[in-house]
């Protein structure tokens, strides 16, 4: 099924470019226990700058997932990226599937590359439970601050057969969330934006490159990460970070509907602040850009947290908080 000229392969050859432009390079670390991690770390490490890591979620890789945010905060950061398990030139042969073996591998690999001091770690989706996973396992003392955007940190089991999600089915929702037709991808964009691209015209072949390209290899092990999140999951069993905490949610997600966002900001207290972005749905980064970017570079570069909305004062507070 695959195109004699891709255009996925072409989008990703001009991330591959807009990352090494951004001063970043790509790296290979075997971490010896089954472990082989890809990751974009800075070419030259500036001492004066601080860490920053940015965790993509599930879907593309991670030039995909960053590519219109990299150039904005290499200025400014020693930056890491990496690839997580599974994904991009990462994988494992070990059997763990939850985001504590994710936080751990990535942790090893940015320190296995140079990375020196705490460490800011944003993330995406599911590279949020990574990130938030992170900040839990290593304290204030590694990690100082999280940003988690969109990612349903404080879900639990339960939520999936109370009908929290418009898909009440993990294994359906697993089908959906690593496509392999045409159909699911345009299954998956519906439910990811709030106003979805135009996908539904284009032609299948343009959809299965682009599953060929980023969506064919370990559907299986992917599959397991989406149903090792939920597995036995409980809000009293989830850690409350104390590192200042940004959480940055779209007004319309249906991957991760916002009353998980109220819920991870109720459970963090006055540690977090809540930014929605209107009119967005669970690819906020992708849908609204610049307002996306804005709210990250206050918190990030001005140490600013952006005030939180009324409507998000409001919908607390009807719903009992």
């Amino acid at each position: 099924m695959t195109m004699c000229f891709s255009l996925t392969e072409t989008r990703n050859r001009c991330y591959r470019s807009a990352f090494t432009g951004s001063g970043l390079r790509p790296t290979i670390t075997d971490l010896r226990n089954g472990t082989v991690m890809h990751c974009w770390v800075p070419k030259t490490r500036a001492s004066s700058k601080p860490n920053l890591l940015l965790i993509h979620g599930l879907g593309a890789n991670a030039l995909w997932q960053w590519g219109d945010v990299i150039r904005h905060v290499t200025p400014h950061f020693n930056v890491y990226v990496p690839d997580l398990l599974f994904f991009g030139g990462s994988h494992t042969s070990r059997a763990e599937r939850s985001e504590g073996f994710q936080s751990e591998s990535v942790m090893r690999v940015v320190e296995a590359n140079g990375m020196v001091g705490r460490v800011t770690v944003v993330g995406l989706s599911y590279g949020g439970f990574v990130g938030y996973r992170m900040a839990a396992m290593y304290g204030a003392e590694v990690v100082e601050r999280v940003v988690v955007c969109c990612s349903g940190v404080c879900m639990e089991e339960k939520d999936i057969k109370e009908g929290l999600f418009p898909v009440s089915d993990l294994e359906e929702a697993a089908c959906i969330l690593v496509p392999q037709s045409p159909e699911r991808l345009r299954e998956l964009v519906g439910y990811t934006f709030f106003r979805p691209p135009p996908v539904a015209w284009l032609p299948s072949c343009i959809l299965y490159d682009f599953i060929d390209a980023m969506c064919r290899d370990y559907v299986e092990e992917r599959r397991e990460l989406i149903r090792a999140i939920a597995k036995d999951r409980k809000l009293c069993d989830i850690p409350r970070i104390s590192q200042p905490t940004l959480i940055i949610w779209g007004e319309h997600d249906q991957v991760f509907p916002l009353e998980l966002g109220y819920r991870l900001k109720r459970h963090l207290g006055e540690n977090a602040q809540m930014v929605l972005i209107r009119n967005a749905g669970h690819a906020l980064n992708v849908e609204k850009t610049s307002e996306f970017l804005k709210i990250l570079i206050s918190f990030l570069v001005d140490f600013q947290l952006p005030p939180e909305s009324p409507f998000i004062i409001n919908c607390e507070t009807n719903n009992g908080v």
